[in-house]
């Protein structure tokens, strides 16, 4: 039976994040990933010339650990950053026709998008009371601070756009955690970012969005592929069982069973399958896990000749409020964002459809799916013609709902998890839905690992010396500290 350090359940970006950061301590890791391939959702599929992806199209970053993974992967030469004509806006739908999307206050109050009663109401921010909730959902907390219209026509089309969700059940203090930290600790959110811009507070790294030369691909495919990180694809690990102070782990595989013993198990797999493994160590734990909805969401890539649209394009692309359209929740213009999304004279178009507004629409047929697309996208950007190009991607787990009291129960699974030595979930159900915060909190585990086996060395050199077991010693404080550093 091969014995590991780490055995990373889930090949998607999660346990690739994971596996990098621990693979450059030495570890022995491994990685075992059910598909013939590992990214889990992220794939970039070239057709006709265009570059679509299937999932995230993107990284928007201001953390200094994924600049630090670019840098020590190898990937800095292979970014390709966003377009300037992509920063000039970001549209709305309103009232049946596109709007440019304020992004700072000053605008906002001055913005045609808003009635003389929404002005006053978002300057009345300062004002508000905090109400202390630690679950309230986003269509209360911003009704709350920022008044009916901006819930209406900026954040719900947020939420639905960019999480798939509902904002009357999502969990603000989980979609919006750097909002909700400035109330909770200055009890608004205007005097919060007025304090921090005075105090100069910024992030250690400068905040980009880029991609990278043949698309997110480019990602998965050098992570999996890194020094240290053993990717086993067609492994489907069937069963997890404590035994001693580690793991016994079994997976069906190309050649048959194979068993591997390991000291950490990372599940790095959707709620539904982490469920099922952790199932026979904790009942409880799966139960909370299964309590995790997930979206069901349809991704339209249209392409199209430039000259069949009107539109200038000059912008990210637009975002749809449920009150404009039941379907639509977003269209991202994605050759006005990286130059290599499209053929010379050409563009291309990404539209999502569905998500918790609309889940049924993942079960329509392409042409249905289509249409619905055409027909929102003609009269919106002066379509003349229709696209040369269409792909469809559906997904029935395409991003997990933060809906309910979301922050009680992921607060109950790290309860949990601090009985179970050596397991460890990491997935988009924990921290953050984006590839930023997959990298980071795949930094967050690892770390978490390397200082628990420091710890455990520290706990057998002592046991070694004074004979008492790590339940009865005693540790000095610089034991401890050094175990930690």
């Amino acid at each position: 039976m091969d014995k590991l350090d780490v055995l990373i359940i889930g090949g998607g970006i999660s346990g690739l994040a994971s596996a990098w950061w621990l693979a450059r301590s030495g570890l022995s890791v491994e990685v075992w990933e059910a598909n013939k391939r590992p990214g889990g959702k992220i794939m970039s599929t070239s057709q006709d010339g265009y570059l679509t992806e299937r999932a995230a199209s993107m990284v928007l970053n201001f953390r200094p650990e994924v600049a630090e993974l670019v840098r020590g992967a190898g990937l800095e030469s292979s970014k390709t950053a966003r377009l300037p004509a992509a920063e000039a806006r970001r549209y709305l739908l309103h009232q049946g026709s596109l709007k440019a999307l304020p992004m700072r206050l000053g605008a906002m109050v001055a913005s045609p998008l808003w009635s003389l009663r929404g002005k006053l109401r978002l300057l009345a921010e300062p004002f508000i009371f905090s109400s202390g909730r630690a679950d309230e959902p986003v269509s209360e907390f911003i009704t709350r601070r920022l008044g009916h219209e901006i819930l209406e026509k900026a954040m719900e089309p947020f939420i639905a756009g960019t999480l798939a969700a509902d904002a009357e059940q999502t969990s603000a203090a989980a979609v919006m955690p750097r909002l909700a930290e400035l109330e909770r600790r200055y009890g608004s959110i205007g005097a919060g970012i007025l304090v921090n811009r005075v105090l100069c507070r910024r992030t250690a790294c400068t905040t980009e969005t880029f991609s990278f030369r043949g698309g997110m691909s480019a990602l998965v495919e050098v992570l999996s592929k890194s020094p240290g990180v053993n990717m086993r694809t067609g492994h489907s690990a069937e069963e997890l069982v404590r035994e001693g102070d580690g793991w016994q782990i079994a997976a069906v595989t190309p050649r048959g069973q194979r068993t591997v013993s390991a000291h950490h198990v990372i599940v790095a797999t959707p709620a539904p399958a982490a469920a099922a493994l952790v199932a026979s160590s904790d009942k409880y734990l799966a139960e909370l896990l299964r309590g995790i909805g997930y979206a069901r969401l349809a991704v339209v890539h249209t392409g199209l000749a430039r000259d069949s649209v009107g539109h200038p394009l000059d912008g990210t692309g637009f975002l749809a409020p449920k009150g404009e359209s039941a379907i639509l929740t977003g269209n991202m213009w994605m050759s006005t964002l990286f130059p290599d999304r499209a053929p010379p004279g050409k563009i291309l178009l990404t539209s999502y459809l569905g998500g918790a507004r609309a889940p049924q629409v993942a079960d329509w047929d392409d042409s249905h799916l289509a249409d619905e697309v055409l027909a929102t996208l003609r009269p919106l950007i002066g379509l003349k013609t229709d696209p040369e190009m269409v792909r469809i991607d559906r997904h029935h787990e395409a991003l997990p709902l933060y809906h309910g009291a979301y922050q009680a129960r992921m607060q109950a699974i790290a309860a949990r998890l601090q009985h179970i030595p050596g397991l460890h979930l990491e997935a988009n159900y924990r921290g953050g839905v984006s590839v930023r915060d997959r990298l980071v909190c795949g930094h967050a585990v690892a770390n978490h690992i390397l200082g628990t086996r420091r710890w455990e060395s520290v706990e057998r050199k002592r046991s070694e010396k004074t004979g008492m077991s790590g339940e009865n010693a005693v540790y000095p404080i610089d034991s401890i500290s050094h175990a930690l550093e």
